[in-house]
């Protein structure tokens, strides 16, 4: 039967059309899929195709059915996106969720989530008991791994060879797929797609655009966290384009990554800004393994130039290209931009050496608009507000947190929580998070600055105080950072506190990697008693 070269809007039958193809792509991964655990790490499209409607039968075998809805709880891996299509194959909804959420919050999302059946990694039951939270009351729970206590759910192994049941798929309009903001402030808040919402959030990797799209003869990684709905959208991207191979980065881990590349040497290469952090080590050992690509794209949070620059140098392609992205769970993409080699080289280390322009919103896809965080009302160019979106890709709600919802939305616009700008050309010019504000001064830029200045800096975070002056959390990779080095550092920007240096695992992060600026706010200044700004919350 002959297939339409875009992908059906439904989850449930994409891999299904994907095997049905005349072109279709492979996967090859790091590990193994949790849910396939001795099944290797390659697959084509129709051992993909085929594990999905197996999984479909475990899930009805469980006593899911139509309208139920259907918690995934695992560590990271392509496999959740796969069940959340088993679910959608029979009118189920399944939420994606990061089994690296805390045990209160998973606790709390669960809670809200009433699940007819739980899908759950030992390891996390396990973690979530030791802190005396009990994960297993949730509907109908299915174990996946070895678990200490087999009574608390049915292993896996004990559904294999469940009958596959007819499908039977909700219309476009409906819920199909439940994924969860990052939570860098609190729990996170479970985001409710359509099937039309989230095409509208694929659209735009669906045109054939140049450098952006995958071709026949790439090899394309991603190391993303694919709970999220970014997992979502490339999932019907790279099957609709089908490039040579997909290669699964799980674990983000800088070993396992390597492992990979020496056999299976990727052209465009997708992650979060601090997971490519996390690989500069790698990059700067063994810059043979980065020589071939020519497209790296971050999505999640903010990049800065410091992390994107040995990549690039890296790579040997004349024209490589980063993409940055800006975007949300809860509307897709909204705008994004280029930057070349020589971009990202001209300004290292000056105070405009960072990646804030985003480009315009997305023509066609999107519209946006600065507005005033008290009156609402559209700004001029070039004067900060709040950052309101508009598109057919918004959410349809957040689970058990509907006046949540209701309240960010305004005539249709949608209230991302970012502050920013649009310059004399109508670009957006991102400043930060509402949350992590700081009057006159814009976090991200001097993160980019400090990034770059201050040798061995694996990370840097400024920490709103009020009217108080930031003070910067510097995480290095060996050593302490001096007086003199600081001063030389901060030359030509706005005034800080002293900085307090902390380690790579002090660090508190998201699924996502995204630091948790109030948890490290917590760690680091607990003693100090300012009220913080709330202006924008």
């Amino acid at each position: 039967m002959k297939r339409k070269s875009n992908p059906p809007k439904n989850l449930a039958v994409l891999f299904d059309w994907h095997a049905d193809k005349a072109r279709s792509t492979s996967l090859h991964l790091d590990r193994p899929f949790d849910i396939a655990p001795n099944a290797g790490v390659d697959y084509d499209a129709q051992a993909l195709a085929g594990l999905v409607a197996d999984a479909s039968g475990w899930l009805y075998a469980a006593g899911a059915r139509r309208g139920d809805r259907i918690a995934v709880i695992k560590e990271n891996h392509f496999d959740v996106v796969m069940l959340s299509a088993a679910a959608a194959r029979i009118g189920a909804i399944a939420a994606t969720i990061s089994a690296a959420n805390r045990p209160a919050h998973l606790l709390e999302m669960l809670q809200r989530l009433q699940p007819v059946v739980t899908v759950i990694s030992a390891k996390t039951l396990e973690t979530a008991a030791r802190a005396g939270i009990d994960l297993s009351t949730f509907g109908r729970t299915i174990l996946l791994g070895e678990a200490a206590d087999d009574s608390a759910g049915i292993p896996l192994e004990q559904l294999a060879g469940s009958p596959v049941p007819e499908m039977s798929i909700r219309p476009d309009d409906e819920p199909m797929m439940i994924t969860h903001t990052s939570g860098t402030t609190s729990t996170p808040k479970l985001v409710v797609h359509t099937a039309e919402t989230n095409r509208a959030a694929t659209r735009l990797e669906l045109l054939p655009m140049p450098i952006i799209v995958n071709r026949p003869d790439d090899v394309c990684l991603s190391s993303i966290s694919f709970a999220h709905s970014r997992a979502y959208a490339w999932a019907f991207a790279q099957f609709r384009w089908a490039p040579k191979r997909l290669l699964i980065g799980s674990t983000h881990d800088a070993h396992d990554v390597e492992r990979v590349m020496e056999s299976q040497r990727p052209t465009t290469i997708e992650a979060t800004p601090n997971v490519f952090q996390h690989w500069i080590p790698l990059v700067r050992r063994r810059p043979e393994l980065f020589a071939q690509v020519r497209y790296y794209l971050n999505t999640f949070d903010m990049m800065h130039p410091s992390i994107a620059r040995p990549f690039m140098n890296a790579s040997r392609h004349s024209r490589v290209m980063w993409g940055h992205s800006w975007g949300q769970s809860e509307v897709g993409p909204i705008a994004g931009g280029g930057y070349t080699r020589r971009k990202i080289n001209k300004l290292a280390g000056s105070v405009n050496d960072n990646m804030n322009n985003m480009g315009w919103a997305w023509p066609g896809l999107m519209k946006a608009k600065v507005v005033d965080p008290d009156t609402g009302a559209p700004v001029r160019r070039g004067q900060t507000g709040i950052l309101m979106v508009r598109g057919k890709s918004l959410f349809v709600d957040y689970l058990g947190e509907t006046d949540r919802y209701e309240a960010k939305k305004s005539a249709g616009w949608w209230n991302t929580g970012d502050v920013g700008y649009k310059d004399c050309l109508g670009r957006i010019q991102f400043v930060d998070r509402a949350l992590d504000a700081i009057p006159g001064v814009s976090a991200t830029e001097v993160e980019s600055v400090l990034l770059e200045r201050i040798e061995g800096a694996r990370e840097v975070v400024l920490l709103s105080r009020g009217e108080r002056a930031p003070v910067p959390v510097v995480c290095l990779d060996s050593g302490t950072l001096s007086d003199e080095a600081w001063k030389a550092a901060s030359a030509g920007l706005a005034p800080m506190g002293d900085p307090i240096v902390v380690t790579w695992d002090e660090l508190p992060r998201t699924s996502t990697w995204k630091i948790r600026r109030k948890e490290l706010r917590e760690l680091v200044l607990a003693d100090d008693e300012t009220e913080l700004e709330e202006r924008f919350t």
